[in-house]
Protein backbone atom coordinates (compact mmCIF):
# COMPACT_ATOMS: atom_id res chain seq x y z
CA UNK A 1 0.00 0.00 0.00
CA UNK A 2 2.81 2.78 0.68
CA UNK A 3 4.04 2.38 -2.86
CA UNK A 4 0.44 2.46 -4.24
CA UNK A 5 0.24 5.87 -2.02
CA UNK A 6 3.77 6.91 -3.52
CA UNK A 7 1.94 6.69 -7.02
CA UNK A 8 -0.98 7.71 -6.97
CA UNK A 9 -2.70 11.24 -6.15
CA UNK A 10 -5.23 12.04 -2.65
CA UNK A 11 -8.61 11.30 -5.20
CA UNK A 12 -7.77 7.68 -6.07
CA UNK A 13 -10.40 7.07 -3.49
CA UNK A 14 -10.79 2.91 -2.64
CA UNK A 15 -12.20 0.86 0.26
CA UNK A 16 -9.39 -1.64 -0.36
CA UNK A 17 -6.47 0.30 0.98
CA UNK A 18 -8.29 -0.34 4.79
CA UNK A 19 -6.21 -3.11 4.84
CA UNK A 20 -3.49 -4.87 3.46
CA UNK A 21 -4.55 -8.03 5.18
CA UNK A 22 -5.39 -10.99 2.92
CA UNK A 23 -8.84 -11.71 4.92
CA UNK A 24 -9.87 -8.47 4.58
CA UNK A 25 -9.06 -8.77 0.75
CA UNK A 26 -11.10 -11.70 0.95
CA UNK A 27 -14.15 -10.12 2.53
CA UNK A 28 -14.11 -7.54 0.03
CA UNK A 29 -14.31 -10.13 -2.81
CA UNK A 30 -16.85 -12.13 -1.12
CA UNK A 31 -18.93 -8.98 -0.94
CA UNK A 32 -18.57 -7.78 -4.72
CA UNK A 33 -19.42 -11.66 -5.41
CA UNK A 34 -22.57 -11.24 -3.89
CA UNK A 35 -23.35 -7.92 -4.94
CA UNK A 36 -22.70 -9.39 -8.47
CA UNK A 37 -25.24 -12.40 -7.61
CA UNK A 38 -27.98 -9.66 -6.80
CA UNK A 39 -27.14 -7.48 -10.13
CA UNK A 40 -27.50 -10.83 -12.26
CA UNK A 41 -30.96 -12.15 -10.77
CA UNK A 42 -31.97 -8.45 -10.70
CA UNK A 43 -32.88 -8.01 -7.02
CA UNK A 44 -32.87 -4.29 -5.98
CA UNK A 45 -31.05 -3.92 -9.12
CA UNK A 46 -30.20 -0.40 -9.16
CA UNK A 47 -28.67 -0.59 -5.18
CA UNK A 48 -26.84 -3.48 -6.34
CA UNK A 49 -25.54 -1.61 -9.46
CA UNK A 50 -24.12 1.15 -7.51
CA UNK A 51 -22.44 -1.26 -5.69
CA UNK A 52 -20.81 -2.88 -7.56
CA UNK A 53 -19.64 -0.36 -9.42
CA UNK A 54 -18.22 0.79 -5.94
CA UNK A 55 -16.74 -2.14 -4.90
CA UNK A 56 -14.98 -2.47 -8.64
CA UNK A 57 -13.41 0.89 -8.45
CA UNK A 58 -12.47 0.47 -5.45
CA UNK A 59 -10.62 -2.50 -6.49
CA UNK A 60 -9.55 -1.15 -9.57
CA UNK A 61 -7.62 2.15 -7.94
CA UNK A 62 -5.93 -0.40 -5.39
CA UNK A 63 -3.96 -2.18 -8.44
CA UNK A 64 -3.92 0.54 -11.24
CA UNK A 65 -0.75 -0.88 -12.58
CA UNK A 66 -2.57 -4.29 -14.07
CA UNK A 67 -5.42 -2.48 -15.55
CA UNK A 68 -6.21 -2.65 -19.15
CA UNK A 69 -8.74 -1.41 -21.64
CA UNK A 70 -11.28 -3.81 -20.83
CA UNK A 71 -11.10 -2.84 -17.33
CA UNK A 72 -11.84 0.80 -18.16
CA UNK A 73 -14.56 -0.05 -20.28
CA UNK A 74 -16.32 -2.62 -17.66
CA UNK A 75 -16.09 0.27 -15.24
CA UNK A 76 -17.70 2.77 -16.98
CA UNK A 77 -20.58 0.35 -18.36
CA UNK A 78 -21.28 0.03 -14.32
CA UNK A 79 -20.83 3.54 -14.07
CA UNK A 80 -23.76 4.39 -16.86
CA UNK A 81 -25.76 1.64 -15.88
CA UNK A 82 -26.28 2.97 -12.77
CA UNK A 83 -28.75 5.79 -14.99
CA UNK A 84 -30.33 2.51 -16.39
CA UNK A 85 -34.02 0.08 -15.60
CA UNK A 86 -31.40 -2.63 -15.96
CA UNK A 87 -34.22 -4.87 -14.15
CA UNK A 88 -36.76 -4.22 -16.22
CA UNK A 89 -36.86 -7.56 -17.31
CA UNK A 90 -35.85 -11.01 -16.59
CA UNK A 91 -35.27 -10.20 -13.05
CA UNK A 92 -36.62 -10.51 -9.58
CA UNK A 93 -37.70 -6.92 -9.46
CA UNK A 94 -39.68 -7.21 -12.70
CA UNK A 95 -41.86 -9.75 -11.27
CA UNK A 96 -42.86 -7.06 -8.50
CA UNK A 97 -43.73 -4.58 -11.04
CA UNK A 98 -46.41 -3.97 -13.19
CA UNK A 99 -46.23 -1.70 -16.58
CA UNK A 100 -42.65 -2.45 -17.54
CA UNK A 101 -42.41 -0.45 -20.96
CA UNK A 102 -41.02 -2.11 -24.49
CA UNK A 103 -38.47 0.64 -24.73
CA UNK A 104 -36.52 2.89 -22.93
CA UNK A 105 -34.71 5.94 -24.48
CA UNK A 106 -33.09 8.65 -22.09
CA UNK A 107 -30.04 10.68 -21.25
CA UNK A 108 -28.80 7.56 -19.60
CA UNK A 109 -29.43 4.94 -22.81
CA UNK A 110 -27.94 7.82 -24.86
CA UNK A 111 -24.77 8.09 -22.54
CA UNK A 112 -24.27 4.18 -22.88
CA UNK A 113 -24.54 4.32 -26.25
CA UNK A 114 -21.74 7.62 -26.86
CA UNK A 115 -19.49 5.63 -24.26
CA UNK A 116 -19.11 2.17 -26.85
CA UNK A 117 -18.82 4.58 -29.39
CA UNK A 118 -16.21 6.90 -27.95
CA UNK A 119 -14.07 3.99 -27.11
CA UNK A 120 -14.11 2.38 -30.66
CA UNK A 121 -14.08 6.15 -32.13
CA UNK A 122 -11.03 7.78 -29.92
CA UNK A 123 -9.37 4.13 -30.74
CA UNK A 124 -9.59 5.07 -34.54
CA UNK A 125 -8.34 8.18 -35.17
CA UNK A 126 -5.27 7.23 -32.50
CA UNK A 127 -4.91 4.35 -34.77
CA UNK A 128 -4.76 6.78 -37.77
CA UNK A 129 -1.84 8.86 -36.50
CA UNK A 130 -0.17 5.25 -37.31
CA UNK A 131 2.17 4.25 -39.87
CA UNK A 132 1.49 0.60 -39.16
CA UNK A 133 -2.15 0.76 -39.57
CA UNK A 134 -1.81 2.75 -42.40
CA UNK A 135 -0.20 0.18 -44.20
CA UNK A 136 -1.50 -2.39 -43.52
CA UNK A 137 1.05 -3.75 -41.02
CA UNK A 138 -0.09 -3.38 -37.70
CA UNK A 139 -1.54 -6.90 -37.35
CA UNK A 140 1.00 -8.74 -38.57
CA UNK A 141 3.55 -6.98 -35.99
CA UNK A 142 0.81 -8.06 -33.19
CA UNK A 143 1.00 -11.53 -33.95
CA UNK A 144 4.91 -11.89 -34.25
CA UNK A 145 4.48 -11.08 -30.61
CA UNK A 146 4.65 -14.38 -29.17
CA UNK A 147 3.90 -12.35 -25.36
CA UNK A 148 0.24 -11.85 -26.64
CA UNK A 149 -0.43 -14.71 -29.06
CA UNK A 150 -2.67 -17.70 -28.10
CA UNK A 151 -4.48 -20.22 -29.62
CA UNK A 152 -4.89 -19.50 -33.57
CA UNK A 153 -2.51 -16.50 -33.15
CA UNK A 154 0.52 -18.90 -33.39
CA UNK A 155 -1.00 -19.85 -36.46
CA UNK A 156 -2.03 -16.76 -38.47
CA UNK A 157 1.36 -15.07 -38.52
CA UNK A 158 2.01 -17.46 -41.58
CA UNK A 159 -0.33 -16.15 -43.47
CA UNK A 160 0.36 -11.91 -43.74
CA UNK A 161 -2.07 -11.58 -46.57
CA UNK A 162 -4.93 -12.54 -44.32
CA UNK A 163 -3.38 -10.22 -41.75
CA UNK A 164 -3.32 -7.64 -43.79
CA UNK A 165 -6.91 -7.86 -44.96
CA UNK A 166 -7.96 -7.93 -41.15
CA UNK A 167 -6.01 -4.99 -39.91
CA UNK A 168 -7.46 -2.72 -43.04
CA UNK A 169 -10.61 -4.41 -42.13
CA UNK A 170 -10.48 -3.43 -38.26
CA UNK A 171 -9.25 -0.16 -38.69
CA UNK A 172 -12.39 0.97 -41.52
CA UNK A 173 -14.96 -0.46 -38.57
CA UNK A 174 -13.18 1.50 -35.55
CA UNK A 175 -13.00 4.87 -37.45
CA UNK A 176 -16.87 4.37 -38.84
CA UNK A 177 -17.90 3.30 -35.30
CA UNK A 178 -20.22 6.36 -35.09
CA UNK A 179 -22.81 4.45 -37.58
CA UNK A 180 -23.23 2.38 -34.65
CA UNK A 181 -25.90 5.17 -33.62
CA UNK A 182 -26.62 6.18 -36.96
CA UNK A 183 -27.57 3.27 -38.11
CA UNK A 184 -31.34 1.51 -37.11
CA UNK A 185 -32.44 -1.75 -37.61
CA UNK A 186 -31.04 -5.16 -38.94
CA UNK A 187 -27.88 -2.65 -40.64
CA UNK A 188 -27.21 -1.53 -36.66
CA UNK A 189 -27.41 -5.08 -35.59
CA UNK A 190 -25.29 -6.28 -38.61
CA UNK A 191 -22.97 -3.92 -37.68
CA UNK A 192 -22.63 -4.46 -34.31
CA UNK A 193 -22.41 -8.02 -34.96
CA UNK A 194 -19.15 -7.58 -37.33
CA UNK A 195 -17.64 -6.33 -33.80
CA UNK A 196 -18.87 -8.80 -31.86
CA UNK A 197 -16.61 -11.40 -34.38
CA UNK A 198 -14.08 -9.15 -34.51
CA UNK A 199 -13.71 -9.45 -30.62
CA UNK A 200 -14.36 -13.50 -30.30
CA UNK A 201 -11.36 -13.27 -32.97
CA UNK A 202 -9.22 -11.35 -30.18
CA UNK A 203 -10.04 -13.74 -27.44
CA UNK A 204 -9.12 -17.19 -29.86
CA UNK A 205 -5.89 -15.59 -30.83
CA UNK A 206 -4.58 -13.26 -28.21
CA UNK A 207 -3.81 -12.62 -24.33
CA UNK A 208 -5.78 -9.70 -23.69
CA UNK A 209 -7.88 -10.63 -20.26
CA UNK A 210 -11.68 -9.68 -19.99
CA UNK A 211 -11.63 -7.06 -23.10
CA UNK A 212 -13.08 -9.46 -25.59
CA UNK A 213 -16.07 -10.36 -23.18
CA UNK A 214 -16.65 -6.67 -21.91
CA UNK A 215 -16.58 -5.42 -25.23
CA UNK A 216 -19.11 -7.92 -26.50
CA UNK A 217 -21.32 -7.23 -23.54
CA UNK A 218 -21.27 -3.22 -24.44
CA UNK A 219 -22.05 -4.03 -28.25
CA UNK A 220 -25.58 -6.29 -27.01
CA UNK A 221 -27.26 -2.74 -26.43
CA UNK A 222 -27.11 -2.04 -30.01
CA UNK A 223 -28.88 -5.14 -31.09
CA UNK A 224 -32.39 -4.40 -32.26
CA UNK A 225 -35.97 -5.07 -30.68
CA UNK A 226 -36.09 -7.78 -33.82
CA UNK A 227 -33.12 -9.69 -32.50
CA UNK A 228 -34.23 -9.51 -28.48
CA UNK A 229 -38.26 -10.58 -29.68
CA UNK A 230 -36.60 -13.27 -31.59
CA UNK A 231 -34.54 -14.42 -28.78
CA UNK A 232 -37.71 -14.60 -26.53
CA UNK A 233 -39.23 -16.76 -29.10
CA UNK A 234 -36.89 -19.43 -29.43
CA UNK A 235 -35.57 -19.49 -25.97
CA UNK A 236 -39.09 -18.97 -24.32
CA UNK A 237 -39.86 -22.68 -24.76
CA UNK A 238 -36.56 -24.67 -24.05
CA UNK A 239 -35.83 -26.21 -20.70
CA UNK A 240 -33.01 -23.34 -19.88
CA UNK A 241 -35.38 -20.75 -19.77
CA UNK A 242 -38.14 -22.64 -18.00
CA UNK A 243 -35.70 -23.76 -15.11
CA UNK A 244 -34.34 -19.84 -14.99
CA UNK A 245 -38.52 -18.52 -15.27
CA UNK A 246 -38.71 -21.09 -11.79
CA UNK A 247 -35.48 -20.04 -10.13
CA UNK A 248 -36.39 -16.28 -10.74
CA UNK A 249 -40.17 -17.60 -9.08
CA UNK A 250 -38.97 -18.95 -6.22
CA UNK A 251 -36.25 -16.02 -5.12
CA UNK A 252 -39.15 -13.73 -5.53
CA UNK A 253 -40.94 -15.69 -2.79
CA UNK A 254 -37.89 -15.97 -0.54
CA UNK A 255 -36.38 -12.32 -0.49
CA UNK A 256 -37.39 -9.89 1.27
CA UNK A 257 -39.44 -7.03 -0.80
CA UNK A 258 -37.60 -3.70 -1.62
CA UNK A 259 -39.37 -0.60 -0.50
CA UNK A 260 -41.01 1.28 -3.61
CA UNK A 261 -42.59 4.52 -1.71
CA UNK A 262 -40.39 7.26 -2.32
CA UNK A 263 -40.99 10.86 -0.66
CA UNK A 264 -42.20 13.31 -2.73
CA UNK A 265 -39.21 15.25 -3.16
CA UNK A 266 -36.50 13.19 -3.35
CA UNK A 267 -38.82 11.87 -6.57
CA UNK A 268 -38.79 15.37 -8.09
CA UNK A 269 -35.22 15.14 -7.49
CA UNK A 270 -34.69 11.76 -9.30
CA UNK A 271 -36.68 13.08 -12.11
CA UNK A 272 -35.18 16.56 -12.79
CA UNK A 273 -31.69 15.82 -10.83
CA UNK A 274 -30.44 12.83 -12.35
CA UNK A 275 -30.86 13.92 -15.83
CA UNK A 276 -28.98 16.66 -15.67
CA UNK A 277 -26.40 15.10 -13.88
CA UNK A 278 -25.91 12.20 -16.73
CA UNK A 279 -25.61 14.98 -18.84
CA UNK A 280 -22.92 16.53 -17.22
CA UNK A 281 -20.69 13.58 -16.75
CA UNK A 282 -21.64 12.60 -20.42
CA UNK A 283 -19.84 16.04 -21.46
CA UNK A 284 -17.49 15.37 -19.20
CA UNK A 285 -16.42 12.06 -20.68
CA UNK A 286 -16.31 13.59 -24.27
CA UNK A 287 -13.79 16.68 -22.77
CA UNK A 288 -11.63 13.28 -21.42
CA UNK A 289 -11.75 11.92 -25.18
CA UNK A 290 -11.15 15.02 -26.67
CA UNK A 291 -8.11 15.78 -24.56
CA UNK A 292 -6.58 11.97 -24.88
CA UNK A 293 -6.51 12.74 -28.45
CA UNK A 294 -4.40 16.01 -27.85
CA UNK A 295 -7.77 17.85 -29.41
CA UNK A 296 -8.23 20.16 -25.75
CA UNK A 297 -6.46 19.89 -22.46
CA UNK A 298 -7.65 19.06 -19.61
CA UNK A 299 -8.66 21.99 -17.02
CA UNK A 300 -6.81 20.75 -13.70
CA UNK A 301 -10.27 21.44 -11.39
CA UNK A 302 -11.59 18.39 -13.49
CA UNK A 303 -8.70 16.11 -11.93
CA UNK A 304 -10.86 14.98 -8.96
CA UNK A 305 -13.97 14.46 -10.49
CA UNK A 306 -12.73 12.08 -12.97
CA UNK A 307 -10.39 10.19 -10.70
CA UNK A 308 -12.98 10.02 -8.02
CA UNK A 309 -16.03 8.36 -10.51
CA UNK A 310 -13.21 6.48 -12.71
CA UNK A 311 -14.25 8.35 -15.93
CA UNK A 312 -11.27 8.57 -16.73
CA UNK A 313 -10.39 6.97 -19.48
CA UNK A 314 -7.80 6.54 -23.06
CA UNK A 315 -8.69 3.81 -25.43
CA UNK A 316 -4.95 3.40 -26.80
CA UNK A 317 -5.34 -0.14 -27.60
CA UNK A 318 -2.40 -0.75 -29.55
CA UNK A 319 -2.58 2.56 -30.83
CA UNK A 320 -1.01 4.61 -32.60
CA UNK A 321 1.28 1.78 -33.27
CA UNK A 322 1.61 -1.50 -31.67
CA UNK A 323 4.81 -3.04 -30.03
CA UNK A 324 7.41 -3.94 -32.82
CA UNK A 325 9.54 -5.51 -30.21
CA UNK A 326 9.00 -8.69 -27.58
CA UNK A 327 10.76 -9.89 -24.83
CA UNK A 328 10.61 -11.68 -21.69
CA UNK A 329 11.74 -11.60 -18.38
CA UNK A 330 15.11 -12.83 -16.50
CA UNK A 331 15.44 -12.37 -12.86
CA UNK A 332 18.90 -13.32 -11.79
CA UNK A 333 19.28 -13.17 -8.16
CA UNK A 334 22.66 -14.52 -6.04
CA UNK A 335 21.75 -16.69 -2.67
CA UNK A 336 23.56 -16.78 0.50
CA UNK A 337 26.24 -19.76 -0.87
CA UNK A 338 26.83 -17.61 -3.77
CA UNK A 339 24.82 -19.79 -6.55
CA UNK A 340 22.46 -17.79 -9.11
CA UNK A 341 19.12 -18.36 -9.59
CA UNK A 342 15.87 -16.98 -11.60
CA UNK A 343 13.97 -15.73 -9.10
CA UNK A 344 10.91 -15.14 -11.44
CA UNK A 345 11.08 -18.30 -12.92
CA UNK A 346 12.72 -20.64 -10.73
CA UNK A 347 15.73 -22.94 -11.65
CA UNK A 348 19.05 -21.84 -12.85
CA UNK A 349 19.56 -18.65 -15.17
CA UNK A 350 18.79 -19.00 -18.52
CA UNK A 351 19.09 -16.23 -21.83
CA UNK A 352 17.71 -18.87 -23.94
CA UNK A 353 14.20 -17.54 -25.72
CA UNK A 354 11.60 -19.19 -24.10
CA UNK A 355 9.67 -21.55 -26.67
CA UNK A 356 6.24 -20.33 -25.65
CA UNK A 357 6.63 -16.04 -24.44
CA UNK A 358 2.67 -16.19 -23.15
CA UNK A 359 3.26 -18.98 -21.11
CA UNK A 360 5.93 -16.83 -19.52
CA UNK A 361 2.76 -15.03 -17.58
CA UNK A 362 0.53 -16.72 -15.15
CA UNK A 363 -2.18 -14.23 -16.76
CA UNK A 364 -3.38 -11.55 -18.49
CA UNK A 365 -2.57 -9.50 -15.37
CA UNK A 366 0.75 -10.48 -14.66
CA UNK A 367 1.42 -10.01 -18.73
CA UNK A 368 0.82 -5.84 -18.23
CA UNK A 369 2.27 -5.79 -14.87
CA UNK A 370 5.98 -6.53 -16.26
CA UNK A 371 5.17 -4.82 -19.75
CA UNK A 372 4.40 -1.38 -17.28
CA UNK A 373 7.76 -2.38 -15.32
CA UNK A 374 9.87 -1.23 -18.61
CA UNK A 375 8.09 1.92 -18.87
CA UNK A 376 9.45 5.19 -17.58
CA UNK A 377 6.83 6.20 -15.55
CA UNK A 378 6.86 2.82 -13.46
CA UNK A 379 10.47 2.90 -12.65
CA UNK A 380 9.67 3.39 -8.58
CA UNK A 381 8.12 -0.07 -9.01
CA UNK A 382 11.47 -1.87 -10.41
CA UNK A 383 13.01 -2.23 -6.82
CA UNK A 384 9.77 -3.62 -5.08
CA UNK A 385 9.41 -5.90 -7.82
CA UNK A 386 12.79 -7.41 -6.86
CA UNK A 387 12.45 -7.19 -3.35
CA UNK A 388 9.05 -8.97 -3.60
CA UNK A 389 11.00 -11.70 -5.79
CA UNK A 390 13.41 -12.29 -3.04
CA UNK A 391 11.05 -12.82 -0.02
CA UNK A 392 8.81 -14.97 -1.94
CA UNK A 393 11.83 -17.05 -2.34
CA UNK A 394 12.96 -17.07 0.70
CA UNK A 395 9.07 -17.76 1.98
CA UNK A 396 9.66 -20.80 -0.50
CA UNK A 397 13.08 -22.24 0.27
CA UNK A 398 14.55 -23.36 3.60
CA UNK A 399 18.09 -22.13 4.30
Amino acid sequence: RAVLFDVTGPYWLSLHVVSGATTVQALLFALAGLVAVALAVGYRTRAATVASWVLLLSLQHRNPVVLNGGDTLLRMLLFWAMFLPLGARWSVDARRREGVPDDVATVGTAALLLQVVAMYFANGLLKLGGDLWLSGEAIRYVFSLDQFTVLLGNYLGAYPLVLTVLAETWLGMVVCSPLLVVLTGKYRGLFALAFVGGHLGMFLTMQLGIFPFVAVAALLVFLPPSFWDLAVDRLAPTPLARRSTGALDRLDAVLPASTTDVPGWLDAVRRRGVPALVVVLGFLVLVVNAAALGATTMPGEAEPVTTATGVDQRWNMFAPNPLQTDGWYVAPAALSNGSTVDALHGGPVTWQRPADLAATYPNARWRKYEANLQRDGYAAHRDDFAQYLCERWDRDHEG
